[in-house]
């Protein structure tokens, strides 16, 4: 009777922190925080639990290393050159748009969704302008494309970090598992779908187009830093019996390297600060919070009873089961923040893939990308749609619900539905 009433008082504390979460959004990591102080405080939670490996900090040095590298990548004028000489391939609308979609997310493979958007969509603004086209469906189709192909690779973005953690995945296991393909193929493909819908909505409008670019690059050492965390990780793929939190310590060492390069180069600590604020201490905090939250359901016994839930619904079929886990991750993701999601769900797949003597990289892979495309269905779903919106709204263009969905949902059942049955087909069968 003592569990049962733990467990009801932590659900229903984690439930209030996650409605907390979508009403005030600004202060979401400190709404985790604040509530994960409470579970420490009344001993849902030990100190140990917290400075413990459950608490995965390779999570945290691989997203702070990479957010290191990024910002001095972006500010160096390397993604914008990149865009550059693919445009000057492209001599008609379709084929701008088709190539600006792919190159976004080529980009986001390896570069935070949100960044990928604020390098791309404004050159999506300039093609549409010099074709007196509206610039909203440009703009959507990047942010949308910068999403699909963030679970691709263990740094294209947060929830890749955190499904490489939960199950001890190298770098190159993205592209290769078990003899299998990775995640890295599974998105190509949705992306190959996504792009011939995305050729259908487009129409027959195909305007010749003209642009001349001219982006230098100032510096090209943020590129040798973020190929170097690409390789070491490559490298580090290969080797067995490493230390568990080898990927973290790589990427925060090129991080902190790249740092001090800046601090050398500009010859004084001015702009320090600057530097420093890139990495997004918001989304790191908040993982803080909810790791902390999932290990307190965890000890009491709850995340134990979500995958019991999980199993009697499906009725032990396990393709019920993995269909199941798809659906509600795309409607979930489609109108809430995909970390929280996918952070709390992680160890109910785990856990129900022991129960049931599954293969584990069925349900994760299904949930990854359920709810990572999921959040290309609505404006809200994704913080690259919010920074797209962002960029429009900048330029006086405002986005209606209708003109995302009109994009965004049919792209994304194009997504879906292929990787749904691409993973069903390596990891059902």
């Amino acid at each position: 009777m003592v569990k049962f009433i733990t467990m009801i008082v932590l659900l229903t504390l984690f439930l209030i922190t996650y409605l907390t979460l979508l009403i005030f959004p600004k202060y979401k990591p400190w709404i985790a925080l604040g509530m994960a102080g409470l579970f420490v405080l009344f001993d849902f939670v030990s100190v140990q639990d917290v400075v413990s490996d459950r608490m995965n900090w390779n999570v945290f040095m691989i997203i702070g290393g990479t957010m290191l590298v990024i910002q001095p990548f972006i500010d160096s004028g390397m993604p914008a050159k990149l865009a550059d000489m693919l445009m000057e391939k492209v001599h008609h609308a379709k084929g701008a748009i088709l190539a600006l979609s792919l190159f976004a997310g080529i980009v986001s493979a390896f570069v935070d969704n949100v960044a990928t958007v604020l390098i791309v969509a404004p050159i999506a603004i300039d093609v549409a302008k010099k074709l007196n086209r509206s610039p909203i469906p440009l703009v959507i189709a990047v942010s949308v494309f910068a999403n699909i192909q963030g679970f691709a690779t263990l740094v294209g973005d947060t929830t890749s970090v955190m499904l490489a953690g939960a199950l001890d995945m190298s770098f190159f296991d993205f592209f290769w598992i078990e003899s299998r393909p990775g995640p890295f193929f599974i998105v190509q493909l949705g992306t190959i779908f996504s792009l011939g819908m995305l050729w259908y909505l487009l129409g027959k409008k195909n305007e010749p187009l003209e642009l001349h670019y001219k982006t230098n690059v100032k510096d090209m050492a943020p590129t040798y830093f973020l190929l170097a965390i690409l390789g070491l990780l490559i490298a580090a793929s290969f080797f067995d019996n490493l230390h568990a939190l080898t990927n973290g310590f790589i990427t925060l060492g090129v991080g902190v390297s790249c740092l001090v390069y800046r601090i050398i180069q500009r010859r004084s600590l001015h702009g320090l600060l600057g530097d420093l604020k890139a990495v997004d201490t918001d989304t790191l905090l908040l993982l803080l919070g909810l790791f902390t939250l999932i290990i307190g359901l965890e000890n009491g016994g709850v995340i134990d009873e979500m995958g019991r839930l999980f199993e009697s619904l499906s009725g032990d079929n396990v393709f019920i089961l993995y269909t199941l886990v798809v659906l509600v991750s795309v409607l979930a993701s489609a109108f809430v923040d995909n970390i929280p999601y996918v952070a709390t769900l992680l160890p109910v797949m785990m856990t129900l893939s022991n129960t049931l003597n599954i293969d584990p990289f069925l349900l994760l892979f299904g949930l990854l990308a359920g709810a990572t495309l999921g959040g290309n269905i609505t404006p809200i779903g994704a913080s690259a749609n919010i920074a797209g919106i962002g960029l429009l709204k900048k330029q006086g263009y405002h986005v209606r619900v209708s003109d995302f969905l009109k994009i965004g949902l049919p792209i994304t059942l194009a997504a879906v539905l292929s990787s749904y049955i691409f993973i069903w087909l390596l990891f059902g069968m």
